[in-house]
């Protein structure tokens, strides 16, 4: 089974055309290609729920990045 290509890779910088975050711009963190997704450095953060645990006793909420439609991003520069 051959593995699908895209426009962007982990490390390239891009910028956000199109849904709530447009014109937002940052690193790309993560593809994941089974869901033709993409994780961008602080873009499209959101807050998760955590529980307590012996590091965080309290517990809580922790913001963290939610992934994009990769047809939803431009290419802006090619990591190297």
């Amino acid at each position: 089974m051959n593995r699908p290509k895209f426009h962007v890779r982990k490390g390239d910088r891009v910028e956000v055309i199109c849904g709530e975050n447009v014109g937002s711009q940052g690193s790309v963190l993560q593809v994941q290609t089974k869901k033709k997704r993409v994780l961008i450095d602080g873009v499209n953060m959101v807050k998760k729920s955590v529980r307590p645990t012996q590091d965080r006793p309290q517990g809580g909420f922790q913001e963290k990045e939610a992934p994009v439609h990769i047809s939803n991003v431009k290419l802006l520069e090619r990591s190297k």
